[in-house]
């Protein structure tokens, strides 16, 4: 109960104060992101722009002053929009996916940048620019654009100095992955051969109802001396990263989406940057994030660049071989040597051949059953032991009682009959902790698994997601306003678990433990995942299961508590240290 007080009047006290309001719009871009995650187009350039520093160089004069035109490319998997202002994204939906709670696409490109991706250099003048300000002429006159059965390329060229940049993009049906080539023909002309970034801004939108956990799982990553870096906002307002070198890709993502570039080429490095405005649990709260490849001075010959950009599906992301599923977090580096390669090996390919053949509630309750009954020889020692604990309880309380003023007495006698009935009282401790490791790759995989996304179970709307059954007319601190039914469940099985398993029904402190420790998990799991709280029903359902099995079997055979007895020697000898049986001695028998 004090840690509980303390928590709050912590949590409460150390609760950051709402910036208030600007009428004049202080927070950068003048944005705000809705339930939807979809953010209002931003207005006017801010002063110093790349817009107004082009406009000023009458070098890149020839690259303004089009109407912009948008292409939409429409493949069975998204529905990409380019515009010309920037040849670059303005719109790239998934249509296979819905943001959570409405029926809108997920979206992978951040509304309020003027366009995703940019070629940012500098100018002999030394002066910086950014492609996203310069108009592009497309290679066709059309405004939609059907990829059916063959990869389809579309070219954006815009004329800078004495030479001119062409991005070209080319989408396939059945894929996720959007080629890039980048083309610099006369780029001494107008930039300097310290080269130039290919930028992605504004990272991937949340999709999710809860930002908060969503914000947790967000974040810049690159891949650089075969070890993933990342930025991650949990608690600053902002951080960066500069790796240089060789880099192998960059990304931005969200919880269960993600934007990869992967540069055919050789690389001067890469830069992550993350920046979070306001607090997520707000309206107006978001996290912005970039992620740029350092490209050396343009070659005769165009960059390549592979870029995925779609769900984080472990089977689209392993068969790069880049370690892309590595942007998934594994717990803490401890803990990850072992719970990575759990979820890699035993956990992705079971749910991906269970999920094949029935709906993903059940695919969990399975996987449940198939873990306890690998961990049967581990549970049934520990639950063995602790049964076998419970059945010498009126034994240790005499003895407590016989020796109740002489605690080393009563700890001798203890230790006697433990000895005598082969009972060890930390038995039960190590075969659980044996179970931790997959209880935690569990904790880290289920909620992460993008399986479960917009898959319903019972009274769950979507498994990755809480299961609110009920609305409460307040907020309780560290809980919130609704109740999670599968967390309701788990609670109360966790309370019918512990009782089977208390070895001291006499003790208060163990009894309060019975009952408090399951309201603590019950306010833990409320907003987490349905999916994970529906994992550890059924788990601890089943244990309970086998725990009054193993019960029953030590009560039904008692002897196995009974003192050993020793062997009686065998006849015409003496016990051992008294010597053999004299003759004489056997003839008088």
């Amino acid at each position: 109960m004090l840690i509980a007080i303390i928590m709050v009047v912590w949590l409460t006290w150390l609760a950051p104060t709402p910036p208030a309001a600007d009428p004049a719009g202080a927070i950068p871009d003048s944005t705000v992101q809705d339930a939807g995650q979809e953010f209002v187009e931003q207005g006017e350039p801010r002063v110093g722009s790349v817009q107004e520093l082009a406009a000023d160089d009458t070098t890149f004069v020839p690259s303004q002053g089009l109407p912009e035109r948008f292409i939409t490319v429409e493949t069975d998997l998204y529905t990409a929009v380019l515009s010309t202002r920037g040849g670059t994204f303005s719109s790239f939906a998934l249509k296979e996916y819905t943001i959570a709670g409405t029926d809108r696409p997920v979206q992978l490109v951040d509304s309020t940048k003027g366009g995703a991706l940019g070629v940012l250099f500098t100018s002999p003048g030394n002066r910086n620019y950014d492609t996203r300000a310069f108009d592009f002429v497309p290679s066709t006159d059309r405004e939609r654009i059907e990829v059916g059965d063959a990869p389809v390329s579309l070219s954006l060229r815009t004329e800078v100095g004495g030479g001119a940049i062409e991005l070209t993009y080319t989408f396939s049906p059945g894929s996720y992955e959007v080629g890039l080539e980048v083309d610099q023909p006369g780029a001494s002309s107008f930039s300097t051969r310290e080269g130039y970034e290919l930028v992605w801004n504004g990272g991937v939108p949340f999709s999710e109802l809860d930002h908060e956990n969503a914000a947790q799982h967000t974040g810049s990553f690159a891949r650089s001396g075969g070890e993933v870096e990342s930025v991650l906002l949990k608690s600053e307002t902002y951080d960066e990263q500069s790796l240089r070198g060789e880099v192998d890709w960059v990304a931005v993502k969200n919880k269960y989406f993600t934007v990869v570039v992967m540069p055919q080429a050789t690389t001067r490095g890469a830069e992550l940057i993350g920046e979070r405005f306001g607090e997520v649990s707000e309206s107006y709260g978001r996290h912005d994030y970039v992620a740029s490849l350092l490209m050396p001075a343009a070659e005769a010959t165009p960059d390549t660049f592979r870029m995925y950009m779609g769900p984080m599906l472990y089977g689209n992301l392993n068969g790069y071989d880049l370690d892309l599923y590595n942007m998934v977090d594994f717990g803490w580096d401890f803990f990850e040597i072992i719970t990575r390669p759990l979820a890699r090996f035993i956990f992705i390919p079971a749910f991906t051949y269970l999920g094949s053949i029935m709906p993903y509630g059940w695919v969990i309750i399975v996987l449940a059953f198939l873990i306890k009954l690998v961990l049967y020889p581990l549970t049934k020692s520990s639950f063995k032991s602790m049964a076998k604990m419970r059945e010498l309880q009126p034994r240790m309380e005499a003895i407590k009682e016989q020796y109740a003023d002489n605690p080393q007495k009563q700890q001798e006698a203890m230790m006697k009959m433990y000895k005598e009935t082969g009972v060890n009282p930390l038995g039960g401790c190590l075969p659980m902790l044996l179970q931790y490791p997959v209880i935690i790759a569990l904790w880290q995989f289920l909620p992460q698994a993008i399986e479960l996304r917009q898959q319903g179970f019972l009274w769950a709307q979507d498994l990755s997601a809480p299961d609110f059954i009920l609305s409460l007319p307040f907020t309780i601190p560290m809980y919130g306003n609704a109740i999670a039914g599968f967390t309701l469940l788990m609670g109360i099985s966790m309370v019918f678990q512990m009782k089977l398993s208390m070895t001291n029904q006499s003790n208060v402190q163990a009894k309060i433990f019975t009952y408090v420790f399951p309201v603590m998990i019950f306010v833990i799991f409320n907003k987490l995942a349905s999916g994970l709280n529906l994992y550890y029903l059924c788990y601890n359902v089943l244990t309970a299961v086998q725990q009054k099995f193993v019960n029953k079997q030590v009560h039904e055979h008692p002897e196995e508590l009974q003192p050993k007895k020793k062997e009686k020697a065998p006849w015409g000898k003496k016990e051992a240290g008294r010597g053999a049986v004299t003759g004489k001695r056997q003839g008088r028998r």
